[in-house]
């Protein structure tokens, strides 16, 4: 594995896996032992599951080594926001009430993770029911590039572990723009996706009607590699959608050069700073890539 790893896109891992350049395996206990060194400083787990994440590594080797490939997730370290339930380990929703809450049930967007052969590494790190702040007793994330920078609302574990190479991809939940604004913060891509298209069944709810689950990730792709495995119909959630769920990488290579995206104006600029406005308006788009977050 080389030394960058930790920052590829998680279908740079997946294809790393699939052709077995490195396994599951070395792969999880990079990315383990990356967070027991860099995350101290960062905050983004509540808690991480290492014994968990190996056993699941391991399954993922042999199903690899036998052929039994399934998709890009498998294998594949993430981790997931500690409002999804998740059987045997704590969920505790940024609650100090809840730190002892151990469900017996995955949520089914964590189940649905499981059976596509993705490594949970832990649970990170929100406000405190997924509302506005973090609990007193507990220190929150820190944005990753800056550690005075904001480094988002509910969802901010999230967008600095991705950020910051301590997963290869999340799960958020967005109510009011909390996949969004850690997002954001922290220089990723999230994606709150249509209400419906993904199960809220077994998440900490905190407005039933408005709450959203969805990818956090270092690229597009990565998002719709996440989003099409926990996307879909589900008979425990009956606000889930019927329609099918699309394949999100199809067309991937044709570009969007036709495509036309419109902007209401006065909606998108009032109230807005100058410089935020301009950003937007500026036509062209710099060609200097990502850094990486400086001493890390």
């Amino acid at each position: 594995m080389t030394t960058y790893m930790h920052y590829a896109t998680l279908l740079e891992a997946a294809s790393a896996l699939k052709s077995r350049k490195v396994s599951a395996v070395e792969l999880t206990r990079a990315l383990l032992d990356r967070i027991e060194k860099t995350d101290p400083s960062l905050h983004s787990y509540a808690s991480v599951t290492p014994e968990l994440a190996l056993k699941q590594a391991e399954t993922s080797d042999a199903e690899i080594a036998a052929g039994d490939y399934h998709g890009p997730l498998l294998g594949v370290p993430i981790a997931v926001k500690d409002i999804c339930n998740t059987a045997g380990v704590v969920t505790a929703a940024g609650m100090t009430i809840h730190a002892d809450n151990v469900p017996d049930y995955d949520s089914t967007v964590v189940r649905r993770l499981r059976d596509a052969g993705a490594v949970l590494l832990g649970k990170l790190q929100n406000t405190e029911g997924a509302f506005v702040s973090h609990h007193p007793k507990i220190t929150p994330p820190r944005n990753p590039w800056n550690a005075d920078y904001y480094a988002g609302a509910s969802s901010s574990g999230s967008g600095v572990a991705t950020a910051a190479g301590l997963c290869f991809g999340a799960l958020g939940s967005d109510t009011g723009g909390s996949i969004r604004f850690p997002s954001a913060a922290n220089g990723v891509t999230g994606l709150k996706p249509t209400w419906g298209r993904v199960s809220r069944h077994g998440v900490f709810a905190l407005a039933e009607s408005l709450d959203h689950i969805g990818p956090m990730a270092r690229s597009a792709a990565d998002a719709g590699a996440i989003l099409g495995v926990i996307a879909g119909r589900d008979s425990n959630d009956p606000t889930t959608l019927i329609t099918p769920v699309p394949d999100y990488l199809a067309g991937l290579d044709t570009g969007i050069r036709a495509v036309r995206i419109g902007i209401d104006v006065a909606y998108n600029e009032t109230g807005c700073d100058s410089q935020t406005v301009a950003a937007v308006r500026k036509p062209e788009r710099s060609s200097k890539p990502w850094g990486r977050p400086s001493k890390r």
